[in-house]
């Protein structure tokens, strides 16, 4: 079984970094592109779009480009020299098709880069922490509807980025215990339809033991959730996990028929959980470090990292 450890942590952004834009998924709403890009030139960040990000498939509408072409733009980033981080355009559908067309000696030999991005891109983190040791960022997309709108999900994103240690302590004014308790363990998890669609794939966990599950996932009705997690229960994707933290769950249904199933699929393993945290799919979004030490305190409800998300 593979437990979650201590990742490698990439360097923190600095004014004049030179940052790309990838679209590993679906296709964008070039409006929104447009303003996020704008966002990171505020930031005194050089940004680069690469070629396929403002594109879409002919075949498949849902895709940004065909499955070549993203896993290409997507290496070309990482490996480029000259970038620091790599951020997604967008989630949506399709890492799944481009993750084994990647280089992982080439991607491992570029060295420790910022990867930030969250929903569909939970693939691609899953295959960064298993095959590269890196920790990344379950964080906003620069086309996302909360980075673009969103003062507080921006703020939290870029004082991850530059000054990660001010953004140790990740609560929201929702978050609160469904099963009360602390525990402490190294981050991992994301989108729990992602995590489910993983399994029995080369880049999924055995086990999360003694790490800290962060869950979060939009437009699954209660019924379908409950088969993800039941899916994640049976495979052994939860085994031993010390504690987990739940995001939002857009479009999900009633958040009551929601937590019903939370619970009674979560609250038997015994373990402290933290609802509603703020992060995932939400209007606003935290950015959650994944393969950090972290500290949880479901009566508190507050996640902490032991160090800052960059170095």
């Amino acid at each position: 079984m593979t437990a979650p450890r201590p990742l490698t942590r990439p360097p923190r952004l600095r004014s004049g970094d030179r940052v790309a834009v990838v679209a590993p998924s679906g296709p964008v709403v070039a409006e929104r592109l447009d303003a996020g890009v704008d966002i990171l030139v505020g930031w005194d960040l050089d940004p680069v779009v690469t070629p396929h990000v403002r594109g879409r498939d002919r075949r498949f509408r849902y895709l940004a480009a065909d499955d070549a072409a993203r896993a290409r733009d997507f290496q070309e980033a990482w490996c480029d020299p000259e970038v620091t981080a790599v951020f997604c355009a967008r989630g949506g559908y399709g890492a799944q098709r481009m993750v084994d067309l990647l280089d992982w000696d080439a991607l491992r030999a570029a060295g420790p880069k910022v990867l930030c991005g969250f929903s569909d891109i939970t693939v691609l983190q899953e295959a960064f922490a298993l095959r590269l040791g890196l920790a990344t960022l379950y964080g906003p997309v620069a086309s996302g509807a909360a980075f673009v709108k969103d003062g507080p999900t921006r703020e939290h994103l870029r004082r991850t980025l530059f000054e990660p240690e001010t953004v140790r302590t990740l609560t929201s004014a929702t978050a609160r215990a469904m099963v009360p308790g602390t525990a402490t363990g190294v981050t991992f998890g994301g989108c729990a339809s992602l995590l489910a669609a993983e399994v029995g794939t080369p880049h999924a966990r055995r086990g999360g033991h003694g790490g800290i599950l962060v869950l979060e996932d939009v437009g699954e009705s209660p019924y379908r959730l409950d088969r993800v997690l039941t899916q994640l229960l049976r495979c052994g994707a939860m085994d031993g996990v010390a504690g987990i933290a739940l995001g939002s769950w857009r479009d999900c249904g009633p958040y009551e028929e929601v937590r019903d199933v939370l619970f009674d699929r979560l609250g038997g393993l015994g373990v402290p959980v933290i609802e509603e945290l703020g992060f995932g799919h939400g209007d606003t979004s935290l950015t959650v470090p994944l393969g950090i030490p972290a500290d949880l305190d479901a009566d508190a409800a507050t996640l902490t990292c032991r160090i800052p998300a960059l170095s």
